[in-house]
C-alpha cells in the first residue's frame, strides 16, 4: 500500500480550507484518511499553515511520499529540510499580529472620554463674544400709518403731519390729532 501525504479540500466554494491528511495513494481527495497532520488556510492574510512536525517526520521515515503542494508547504515548516537534511530547517511561515482586544480598547476609550469630561469641568469653556447690534433709535423709526399719511396729505400739511408723529412719540398715552382728524373724515364722508 502507497502512502500519500496530500491536501483534503473543506470550505465553501470560494473560500478553500484544507487539512493536511496522511490517506492511501489511490483514494479520492475527499475520501477517508488515515491521519490528520496539519492545516492549511490559503484565504488567510498571511496563509494558516500549521502542521504538526513530528507525525510528519515519522510519516516521512515511513516511506510516505508528499504531493507537490504539500511539498511546497513543508518546505515553506522546514520539515522537509529535516527529513533530506539540505539545508536551513528555519520555519519560514508568516504569523499574523495578535488580534487587538475590543474590550481593551472600549476601557481606554472611556477612560479617556472621562479625562476630557474632568478637564472641562476644571477649566470651563469660555463663552463666545457675540458681536453687539445697534438696534435702531426710536426717532428714526418711522411707522406705517406716517408714510400712509404723508402720502395722502399736501404739500403744506406735510411738515405738521411730521410735529405732530413726533409729539406722539414723545407721548403715547394721549390721543394724536392725526387720529382724530381721520376720524373726522370717515363721518363726513
Amino acid at each position: 500500500m502507497a502512502v500519500r501525504i496530500k491536501l483534503k479540500r473543506l470550505g465553501k466554494i470560494r473560500t478553500p480550507m484544507y487539512r493536511i491528511v496522511i490517506a492511501d495513494q489511490k483514494s479520492a481527495r475527499n475520501s477517508r484518511s488515515i491521519e490528520e497532520v496539519g492545516v492549511y488556510q490559503p484565504k488567510e492574510n498571511p496563509s494558516v499553515i500549521q502542521v504538526n512536525s513530528e507525525r510528519v517526520q515519522y510519516w516521512l521515515s515511513v516511506g510516505a511520499q508528499p504531493t507537490d503542494p504539500v511539498k511546497a508547504i513543508l518546505k515553506l515548516t522546514g520539515d522537509w529540510q529535516k527529513y533530506t537534511g539540505e539545508g536551513d530547517t528555519s520555519n519560514k511561515v508568516q504569523v499574523a499580529p495578535p488580534k487587538v482586544d475590543r474590550k481593551a480598547v472600549y476601557d481606554a476609550a472611556v477612560k479617556d472620554a472621562f479625562k476630557v469630561k474632568e478637564e472641562e469641568a476644571k477649566n470651563p469653556p469660555k463663552p463666545k463674544e457675540t458681536p453687539k447690534v445697534e438696534e435702531p433709535k426710536a426717532e428714526e423709526t418711522v411707522t406705517v400709518e406716517e408714510v400712509k399719511a404723508e402720502e395722502s396729505a399736501p404739500e403744506g400739511q406735510e411738515e405738521t403731519k411730521v410735529e405732530e408723529a413726533v409729539a406722539a412719540e414723545e407721548a403715547p398715552a394721549a390721543e394724536t390729532p392725526a387720529e382724530e382728524t381721520s376720524v373726522e373724515e370717515n363721518k363726513e364722508a
